[in-house]
């Protein structure tokens, strides 16, 4: 499906690009339901605990509040990317391109897993800052390789929207990490402590 000229996106293109998920296969649900449902993991962790601080009282800095509003536009993003990458895509996605993807998922989740131990170990937020910045730096090279393919008719605009919600998703949430961790955690010990943590 060649990408509308304008580079808008259509509701016809996004029903389109969403309704390829009939022509899933069992591994590609697995797939699918991990990656996804993993992701619906993180926000619900995330959000769950600030909402338990706040129902005992807490009060978090606003940043913190964003970790789980990008985990959730990330998550909205790549369940529509990822039909993509399961179907139309699937073969193209088996050269260079792949690899990128594993190794930026591999960088994004041990980034937030180091974030979560620096707070009893503050030196872990040494490799949280490398893989972090390793996780941007390949999510750049990913869209090095979604580029090429839109601008060569072989990819379509839902494909390079649902990037741009990836990106402002991820960025978001990473940046809202950040900026908490910096301040000290704010109201982290608190809920641990209401929560018998």
């Amino acid at each position: 499906m060649s990408p509308p000229s304008d580079g808008s996106l259509h509701r016809s293109a996004l029903a389109i690009y969403v309704g390829r998920i009939r022509q899933f296969d069992r591994i590609d649900w697995l797939v699918y339901v991990g990656w996804v449902g993993m992701m619906l993991g993180l926000v619900g962790s995330t959000g769950g605990f600030l909402l338990a601080g706040h129902l005992h009282g807490v009060t978090f800095p606003a940043e913190a509040w964003w970790v789980p509003i990008g985990a959730a536009i990330f998550t909205i993003a790549i369940a529509i990317d990822t039909i993509g990458h399961r179907t139309v895509y699937k073969e193209v996605l088996r050269g260079g391109e792949q690899l990128v993807h594993h190794i930026t998922i591999f960088c994004g989740v041990g980034s937030c897993v180091l974030l979560v131990l620096a707070y009893s170990h503050p030196s872990a937020a040494v490799p949280a800052l490398v893989l972090t910045v390793l996780s941007f730096v390949y999510s750049l090279v990913d869209e090095v390789f979604h580029w090429r393919r839109y601008v060569s008719q072989h990819s379509d605009v839902v494909e390079m929207w649902s990037h741009v919600g990836i990106l402002v998703g991820h960025g978001t949430m990473m940046a809202g990490w950040w900026m908490f961790y910096r301040g000290g955690y704010v109201g982290v010990h608190e809920t641990l402590a209401a929560l018998g943590g």
